[in-house]
């Protein structure tokens, strides 16, 4: 006889009734299987439960011999219930003792039963037990009541998991416990983090399983699923989602996922048969994972953590949760994990609270690294998988010096990174004890070491760093953590705060640099097959003068009674700097026709980072106050390798001789104009690339604070005369890269360059 179409809630009222009773694990167990036996008009009704040698024991039964219970045990893959374990699959059989797999265990006095049911326990895909049901006449059973037993199983799995039947003869036992983990990626801001983890989308985790009223769960289920779908399309609407790439196809997937009928429904079957809506997310997303863990497709286990995060996201919208745990307490000792985010999502933490950062996307150059930077701390990106291999409040590792993410760690590795980051304290007081001596080489040359910045929070890092000034303030992060265009008294007060804080030391502040990689959402922007090479940086500033003279106005008017330094960013053609500096001289005129005070100073200088200007600067440099060579931009243009794309950002070498001979050209010509030259790409502020900037004659350089330390402990021990000559010859050698010899020279001349 098949089970009523209510006999699945039915059964759920009973399972919570005996679990609201304050009784042994060992009698709740008992009393569920008698409830499943009578719901299923069954003759048996069975648990087994996996042990930590996979091993599978009966826990619990009606119908068999009650002395087989704890003292029936199969092996991993035995009989029809280890089957059913190892495929995560139910099983529906007419005549069991006729099947291959069929296992005969005399102590059990299953002899007269034929018909036979079995569906796996499964929680996050991992198969806990098995709970059967059998009968003595030949059938088999409908897909109704499979549905139900799938449906007392996550129950089941759910209870197992919360503890809520722990000390069952030892069912504690049952879930295998966390492994370790180790992943490579790649380094976002040095340094070394041990702490907690905590996901920045959280996952929310259903208590109540057992539904009330099913049509207002429906109801729910219905109105949450609308409303997931609203908000993947409003994220795929705006303006910064509209260039193709990795997280807009992450969105298209969950898209994909979120309008497929097939989920859908079985989404509300689940909830039919009884269950909360949030248990029905966590029901099919436990089937669905263990079906795909198990697939040899490897596109569709790809697909898996597209699944786990749209349940997650799911689970969100019916529990009301905050998309980020950005407004949640966070431990002091938080380790944030995401697929990624952007740089104001990072600034939404309590940043005295967070230690590091671990993200499955973002390069070296992203913004929100920047913005590690800044804050100082510990980030790696690329760290494939991570996110569905953590859960919140694991222990955690980050090494951003290697490139190393452990989560769960034995006490072992703990223990050896505890003693790395007092070894790395004691560098850093070696550092802080640098800080106020100069950067001059054994020779006498005196290297000026500045700083990169773009936000606030920067500031005090230029007394904690020793760093003699701001050699570049991208001024565009400030918008970019805007939620509108920040208008002139804005703007005003951010650059009089920065000005302020620098002390009378120099401040470069680089022009509105957005496009390519870095969109304002509130700023329209049409899609581009190939943004890095599009609408960005000085050409915006031009073909929108409006929003670049309402910047040069702040500017002019934050720097009252002081020097003014501006760079243009992206520099292709001198036309296009004398067009800006004309804008520049309007702006000018305007505040002196209105009475306005003005700078000590303006002096209007250039990056060079596109190839296009190597060949101007006999013509170029002429015009220009200063110069600053944008290494990330200049180099991803001639490698033709975008920095923003994880496939090809590290297919080339920084010191490749063709990059150091283009450098070359740039060094003789500002020597030649008497112009001043600084560096301030992201290889300034590694010790061997910046010796060998040193080594081609660069007499200022600009980078991470926390990389000011190690360049200069450097430099302190470094001959550059004798070093220039050397890297001069290898220059007119036939030699494809400088890092071989450079590195030799170093350890030759006892040169410290390991960071």
């Amino acid at each position: 006889m098949a089970a009523s179409i209510g006999a699945p809630r039915v059964l759920l009222r009973r399972l919570r009734e005996i679990m609201a009773r304050p009784e042994s694990p060992q009698d709740r167990l008992d009393k569920i299987v008698v409830q499943i036996a009578a719901n299923m008009v069954a003759e048996v009704s069975s648990i087994y439960l996996r042990r930590q040698d996979n091993s599978l024991e009966l826990f619990a039964t009606e119908g068999l011999n009650p002395d087989a219970v704890h003292n029936t045990h199969l092996a991993r893959g035995e009989g029809l219930v280890g089957l059913i374990a190892e495929r995560a699959q139910p099983l529906n059989l007419a005549d069991a003792q006729t099947h291959p797999s069929f296992s005969y265990r005399p102590e059990t006095g299953e002899d007269p039963y034929h018909s036979f049911v079995g569906v796996p326990i499964l929680r996050g895909g991992q198969t806990l037990g098995v709970l059967t049901v059998q009968n003595r006449v030949r059938r088999h059973y409908s897909e109704e009541e499979i549905e139900a037993l799938q449906t007392t199983a996550m129950v089941i799995a759910e209870l197992i998991a919360s503890g809520e039947i722990d000390g069952a003869g030892g069912v504690a036992q049952v879930l295998q416990p966390a492994r370790s983990v180790k992943i490579d990626g790649q380094v976002l801001s040095e340094g070394i983090a041990l702490g907690h983890v905590v996901l920045h989308e959280p996952r929310v985790v259903p208590t109540a399983l057992i539904a009330e009223d099913v049509g207002v769960e429906i109801a729910r289920m219905k109105s949450a699923m609308d409303e997931l779908t609203n908000r993947i399309d409003t994220m795929l609407s705006r303006r910064d989602m509209a260039r193709a790439g990795e997280h807009r196809d992450v969105l298209e997937a969950y898209r994909m996922f979120a309008q497929d009928r097939g989920w859908r429904r079985r989404l509300t079957e689940a909830v039919s048969t009884g269950l909360t809506a949030e248990a029905a997310v966590q029901r099919v997303q436990t089937d669905l994972r263990a079906r795909m863990l198990r697939q040899r497709d490897p596109y569709m286990r790809e697909r898996l953590h597209d699944l786990d995060d749209l349940s997650y996201r799911l689970l969100r919208v019916l529990a009301g949760a905050s998309d980020t745990a950005a407004v949640e307490s966070i431990p002091a000792d938080a380790i944030l994990v995401a697929r990624n985010m952007g740089p104001a999502e990072l600034l939404d933490y309590d940043s005295t609270r967070l230690r590091g950062l671990v993200l499955e996307e973002g390069s070296a150059s992203s913004h929100v690294a920047i913005v590690a930077r800044a804050l100082d701390i510990a980030a790696l990106g690329m760290v494939e998988g991570c996110v569905d291999q953590v859960d919140p409040g694991d222990e955690a590792v980050i090494d951003a010096e290697t490139g190393e993410f452990h989560c769960r760690p034995s006490q072992e590795v703990v223990d050896a990174y505890s003693d790395k980051v007092r070894f790395r304290a004691k560098r850093q007081q070696q550092f802080a004890r640098l800080k106020d001596r100069p950067a001059v080489t054994t020779d006498g040359a005196k290297i000026d070491l500045l700083m990169n910045a773009g936000l606030l929070v920067d500031l005090p890092h230029l007394d904690e760093s020793g760093a003699e000034g701001i050699g570049l303030f991208r001024t565009e992060l400030q918008f970019m953590i805007a939620s509108a265009f920040p208008r002139l008294n804005q703007q005003m007060k951010t650059y009089k705060a920065i000005l302020d804080g620098a002390g009378g030391r120099p401040v470069i502040f680089r022009s509105l640099d957005i496009g390519g990689d870095k969109v304002l959402p509130y700023l329209r922007h049409d899609h581009e097959e190939n943004p890095a090479l599009g609408w960005r940086a000085l050409r915006i500033s031009l073909d929108r003068p409006g929003l670049f003279r309402t910047q040069i106005r702040a500017l002019l008017r934050a720097s009252v009674d002081r020097e003014l330094r501006l760079m243009l960013p992206m520099v292709v053609d001198i036309s296009e700097f004398d067009a800006a500096k004309a804008l520049i001289e309007k702006e000018r005129a305007f505040l002196k026709v209105h009475g306005y005070a003005e700078p000590k100073a303006v002096m209007v200088g250039a990056m060079i980072e596109v190839p296009s200007i190597l060949w101007q600067l006999d013509q170029f440099l002429p015009h220009v106050d200063f110069v600053s060579v944008g290494s990330n931009d200049l180099l991803q243009f001639m490698f033709a390798a975008d920095r923003s794309n994880i496939r090809v950002a590290d297919r080339y070498d920084p010191l490749s001789c063709a990059v150091f001979r283009a450098l070359k050209q740039v060094v003789v010509a500002a020597n030649r104009y008497n112009v001043p030259l600084t560096l301030c790409g992201e290889m300034a502020g590694k010790p061997l690339e910046a010796m060998a900037l040193i080594g081609l004659g660069f007499r200022a350089i600009s980078m991470a604070p926390a990389s000011i330390g190690p360049v200069k402990e450097m430099i302190l021990t470094l001959d550059a005369g004798h070093l220039e000559r050397e890297v001069s010859s290898a220059l007119e050698s036939k030699e494809t890269s400088l890092r071989p010899m450079l590195s030799a020279y170093a350890a030759r001349n006892g040169i410290a360059v390991g960071g």
